[in-house]
């Protein structure tokens, strides 16, 4: 110390990221452009200078126990300049901060490691004041939390944090309305307002739309209220799943069901020959024949 080798140069790591990675990803994945950024320690840097520098690459920021007292804290100061003047809507940020506040003393705590001046502190002081920066820059919209974990190390703060990060960060993505959609007293109307709903939350987050269920849920749905004798809702279900997924065989094969159980072979055979063409199979093939002899 004082340690003078050449170090740094997250622009060049980010440009990289930018011009050269995301788009060979985008080329030969299937890949969206809603993405995640997550680091640890200097990563955890790193990925809150991604934030700073270059915010409409990710829409989401883990910063896991990150070394912010780098630099003489310069990004504390950054930070402070871009919350200040800068709109950060659908974005967030998960940051958080291991046990060890003090390199050499277990007996710091939360409640008084900001007294202590010393370099032994300056890592977790440093967290502290960043979650601070964050939390009073209401204005900008960002959305952030930040979570302590007291009996976790740096080395070993990476599993939670990502577990933890993650399941906070997509919160928003939880079903909602689920004890409705479970009550057979749900009228069909109620539930395709819940799929609206869901739909356009979906879309608000992501920036693109996406089925507000999988298909499987959709399906399933359809047979329960089939099985119950809720025609109507179990029509609503299949034909949801056709809308969302109209490349699906699956789902005209089970709209098939549908019609075939009300005893309405014409239209049974019609959805089922639509199956056929989509997935060419002997099953759809059969199933064809057994209900044109009906």
């Amino acid at each position: 110390m004082p340690f003078s080798e050449e170090n740094g140069e997250a622009e060049i790591f980010l440009r990289f990221i930018e011009t050269e990675l995301i788009p060979h990803i985008e080329k030969n994945y299937p890949a969206t452009n809603y993405r995640t950024l997550i680091g640890h320690s200097y990563g955890g840097l790193f990925s809150l200078y991604a934030l700073i520098h270059k915010s409409q690459l990710f829409a989401n920021y883990l910063s896991i126990d990150p070394s912010l007292d780098w630099d003489d804290q310069i990004l504390l100061q950054q930070m402070n300049d871009v919350l200040a003047n800068t709109k950060l809507s659908e974005k967030s940020v998960y940051m958080s901060l291991s046990g060890q506040l003090h390199m050499q003393n277990p007996e710091v705590t939360l409640g008084n490691v900001m007294n202590d001046t010393t370099d032994f502190t300056l890592f977790s002081r440093s967290n502290l004041q960043f979650a601070e920066i964050m939390k009073t820059n209401s204005q900008s919209d960002l959305t952030f939390y930040w979570q302590f974990y007291p009996n976790d190390l740096h080395g070993t703060i990476p599993l939670p944090s990502i577990k933890d990060g993650l399941l906070e960060t997509f919160k928003w993505f939880q079903m909602e309305n689920t004890s409705k959609i479970n009550n057979a007293e749900t009228s069909k109307d109620e539930l395709l307002k819940i799929m609206a709903f869901r739909e356009a939350k979906l879309k608000k987050h992501f920036g693109y739309a996406v089925p507000p269920y999988p298909e499987f849920l959709l399906n399933m749905s359809g047979y329960m209220n089939l099985e119950m004798q809720q025609l109507d809702k179990s029509k609503m279900y299949f034909e949801q799943a056709l809308k969302y997924y109209p490349e699906s065989a699956n789902a005209y094969d089970s709209m098939a069901d549908y019609f075939e159980a009300i005893q309405n072979y014409p239209s049974a055979i019609k959805f089922v020959t639509k199956a056929y063409e989509l997935s060419g199979s002997d099953y759809h093939k059969n199933r064809l024949e057994t209900l044109n002899k009906k």
